[in-house]
């Protein structure tokens, strides 16, 4: 099995509803995102997936999020925008706009970090 994975980056804002604690106030974040394909075999020039394709699409998802206060924002306007709300969205989009993966190939996992050292992982 082989898997292949790319990072971005980006900030936003945002408050917990119903959250008790300092992170039911409106505060922002610098945010790390993993997306992890899997796959059993390679193409015939070695590649599971190519990098700047999966960039691609993980960027297209960060334009909509970078910058903005989540909470205004589909579909954070409506539940949630925790770190594992986030992974979930970053999964289901990527899903949605990964249309040509190679046979046997799948999205494994998305990982949201807050911080360093605190993120959340979604996977099906």
């Amino acid at each position: 099995m082989f898997q292949v994975s790319v990072d971005e980056n980006f900030s936003a804002g945002h408050a917990l509803r119903g959250y008790k604690g300092k992170c039911e106030n409106p505060h922002g974040h610098n945010y790390k995102v993993r997306i992890i394909l899997e796959g059993p075999g390679l193409d015939s020039i070695g590649l599971l997936f190519d990098f700047t394709q999966l960039k691609r699409v993980i960027r297209n998802i960060v334009e909509g999020v970078d910058h903005k206060y989540l909470n205004d924002q589909a579909p954070f306007d409506a539940i949630n925008p925790s770190a594992e709300n986030l992974a979930k969205f970053f999964y289901e989009e990527t899903s949605r706009q990964m249309t040509a993966m190679p046979e046997g190939a799948r999205l494994a996992r998305v990982t949201v970090w807050e911080t360093d050292t605190t993120s959340a992982t979604y996977w099906i």
